[in-house]
């Protein structure tokens, strides 16, 4: 792995830390009795480490193994430096996984393995060492990687400043990794900018979308990449949708933010295929199964075993995560709670969206989810992370994909559900909502407002678009009026379309908070350049 981060507080880690392997002594018997047998080959952990879902007290961790075994993780406490304690402030704990358990890599998850850290202390930098054991009780090599948890309590004024950044959108229109260029570095740019998590917006591997080992850019030159036999072609069965996961994780920028940026990760269409909604049979014939059911639970497995989120074997876990749901609920302290939406699995299908009636994309359980923990949260802050934007028409051939339908009138189809929530923000009282997406391939700032609305009933509020990270870029789209957005920023590419090989036109989007919980987002490229700034001050609820 490689890490080219300056030393920091986060990020004075010394990379990756290597366990030197046993060695056999020649033997000393005769050469009448057979040699002694060799030691077997020791795990490795080819797709490197990540670090999810870290709250005040717990977090999970992920790997992948060369074959089977059970996590082995030591934490050590960090100081403010980055630098472990020592004397009698030192503090060193050694996690244990167990087999017949996700914490334990099998062929049956495609040796993936994930670790539940509980009891950690708030506001506490760790140091995280992780290995695999055998069966036979041989130690791997070694990995490490860091988080902070965030503080519990603190009054503002004196609350440790937190950021996060968010993007979506990897490998997508042909765009792989490409080694010439240094692998797809927006997430080398994501990590210089010393988050403290990362959010993944969905769209984080394109399985409609083969990858070639050359493309042609419209100036003439080859776009190079590196390929793998299961990215030549649509996804279709559990091991090409898996193995479009490892090809990602082949990428040294994206395994040094993971290991070093904790990661809250939602999903999109193209995990899956572009569009899709539940029930639709495909029209498209790269495809021998074409009914998208079967693909999307091939798709939901790959993507579950690949990414730091509970399942099954964690639903003990305090409010953990359910098999059944992805939409959930992340609390960072005082300051901020991140709410992240489903908008794919309970999508009613693709139409021209102006039905009389209510018709879903976030589902009856999750609207009404979404309404009592918002309208619950005690945090200053509310993020909702949409994977789908909100006003944005993006059209599905003559029907739309969005929530919005290009009507600027009253709600109308999907936009009924979206009306039910902001009018409940209204009548609870709710205050410092900001919602953050990505999925359109372009950046981008809309300030919703009841006066521009013909939807009146709801207070206003900022969304923050933001992608792609490592694809082609496309838009702008055409905002629908109905809940009154303003475009206050808009960049996107020269053309659509266009390889990350320049970088200004490939986007990621950050958000701080100081000590006083005032809110600053920047969009920026991934060159580094900042192309909007936008400070929010929190209002009282």
């Amino acid at each position: 792995m490689e890490y080219r981060s300056g030393l920091t507080r986060r990020h004075a880690l010394q990379g990756v830390f290597g366990v030197a392997g046993a060695l056999i002594p020649a033997s000393a018997a005769s050469a009448a009795y057979p040699p002694a047998p060799l030691l077997r080959q020791r795990l490795t952990l080819p797709s490197g480490l990540a670090i999810g879902e870290v709250d005040s007290t717990s977090a999970i961790l992920w790997a992948r193994a060369s074959g089977a075994g059970k996590m082995l993780a030591t934490l050590t406490e960090l100081d403010r430096d980055g630098v472990p304690m020592t004397g009698r402030f030192a503090h060193k704990r050694v996690v244990r996984g167990r087999w017949n358990t996700m914490q334990a890599a099998t062929a049956d998850s495609d040796f993936t393995a994930k670790l539940w850290l509980s009891a950690l202390k708030p506001g506490t930098e760790y140091r995280v060492e992780l290995q695999f054991e055998d069966e036979a009780g041989q130690l791997s090599e070694l990995e490490t990687g860091s988080f902070g948890t965030p503080e519990r309590f603190a009054f503002p004024g004196r609350r440790r400043p937190q950021s996060f950044v968010w993007s979506g959108d990897s490998t997508g229109q042909g765009w792989g990794i490409n080694p010439e260029l240094g692998g797809m570095r927006g997430y080398q740019a994501m990590l210089d900018a010393e988050p403290d998590f990362f959010i993944h917006s969905g769209d984080s591997i394109y399985a409609d979308n083969p990858i070639q080992a050359e493309v042609a850019e419209p100036d003439g030159r080859l776009w190079r990449n590196l390929v793998t036999e299961e990215v030549s072609k649509v996804a279709e069965t559990l091991a090409e949708f898996r193995g479009r996961h490892r090809y990602n994780q082949l990428d040294h920028n994206l395994r040094a933010l993971y290991a070093k940026v904790p990661v809250l990760a939602q999903w999109d269409d193209h995990e899956t295929h572009n569009n899709w909604y539940p029930g639709q049979i495909l029209d498209d014939d790269r495809y021998t199964e074409r009914r998208v059911d079967v693909l999307a639970a091939r798709a939901r497995q790959a993507w579950q075993e690949n990414v730091p989120i509970g399942d099954a074997s964690l639903a003990w876990r305090p409010g953990g995560f359910s098999p059944q749901r992805i939409y959930r609920k992340l609390s960072r302290g005082p300051a901020l709670d991140v709410f992240a939406l489903d908008m794919r699995t309970f999508k009613s299908p693709n139409t021209d969206g102006k039905e009389p009636y209510e018709t879903q994309i976030f589902g009856p359980e999750q609207t009404d989810w979404l309404i009592r923990e918002v309208s619950s949260s005690r945090a200053t802050w509310k993020v909702i992370c949409n994977d789908l934007p909100l006003g944005l028409v993006v059209p599905d051939g003559k029907n739309q994909e969005s929530l919005s339908n290009g009507d600027h009138g009253k709600p109308l189809g999907k936009e009924l559900e979206l009306a039910r929530v902001l009018q409940a923000f209204k009548r609870n009282k709710v205050r410092n909502v900001v919602w953050l997406t990505a999925d359109v391939h372009y950046t981008a700032a809309h300030h919703y407002a009841p006066e521009r609305a013909a939807f009146t009933d709801f207070d206003p509020f900022w969304e923050f678009v933001s992608g792609p990270i490592s694809a082609g870029t496309f838009g702008p789209n055409v905002l629908d009026g109905t809940f009154g957005p303003k475009a206050v920023f808009v960049k996107t590419a020269e053309y659509p379309n266009q390889s990350p090989r320049q970088g200004d036109a490939h986007f990621f989007g950050e958000v701080k908070f100081d000590a006083n919980d005032v809110l600053t987002v920047n969009l920026r490229d991934i060159n580094g350049t900042t192309l909007f700034t936008q400070e929010l001050q929190p209002a009282l609820r």
